[in-house]
């Protein structure tokens, strides 16, 4: 099989899977419409890509000598992840018209992806797939093509979003997903704990 369809294969497999930037993906688009998550996209994807890269360049192995890092970066991502939770939890489910900018912003989406362990753990298995030889061209390459398809995969779960959204007028139901993606957030924290 041809490389670049193997990396194609792999970001996108590992892209549009539920995960916890997908969810707030989705609850985005249903919340505030497609472009007003486009600052979530953005942030997600330039977040993961930058990541990529710098597991690719070596950051991985720096942190391996690291423990207490390592560990203080997955507590950060169980703090982030029942922050987000509380955040939708705690959200009356109104949207009235001069809120359509609300959101996660493109630095929330960034930090989504530092804190996310699905995102750590597609960067050091794709980088060790892909990469592990050291090659700076392939790390390049790779970032590049998984930044194309990173933005596809989370735009499309922002477009479900926008698309259940439309079947959201009413505040109880704009809570009710708000909820539901806030026990799918709170579950994928416990996750990292055990």
């Amino acid at each position: 099989m041809d490389p670049y369809l193997s990396m194609a294969a792999f970001a996108l497999a590992s892209s549009i899977t539920p995960g916890p930037v997908n969810l707030v993906a989705l609850n985005c688009g249903a919340r505030f419409g497609f472009r007003a998550s486009l600052r979530h996209i953005s942030g997600a994807t330039l977040g993961f890509t930058l990541l990529l890269l710098l597991i690719g360049l070596g950051l991985y192995q720096l942190l391996e000598r690291a423990p207490a890092l390592m560990r203080g970066i997955q507590w950060g991502g169980v703090a982030f992840l029942l922050y987000m939770a509380w955040r939708l939890v705690a959200d009356d489910g109104r949207l009235e018209p001069g809120q359509a900018r609300g959101g996660p912003s493109l630095w929330e989406g960034a930090l989504m992806q530092w804190l996310n362990p699905k995102a750590w753990l597609a960067s050091v298995a794709g980088m060790g797939l892909f990469a592990a030889d050291g090659d700076v061209l392939r790390v390049w390459s790779f970032a590049g093509l998984y930044f194309l398809i990173c933005y596809a995969s989370i735009a499309c779960w922002a477009w479900a979003g926008n698309y259940l959204g439309r079947h959201l007028r009413q505040a109880a139901r704009v809570r009710w997903l708000n909820r539901t993606m806030a026990l799918l957030l709170a579950g994928s924290a416990f996750y990292l704990l055990t």
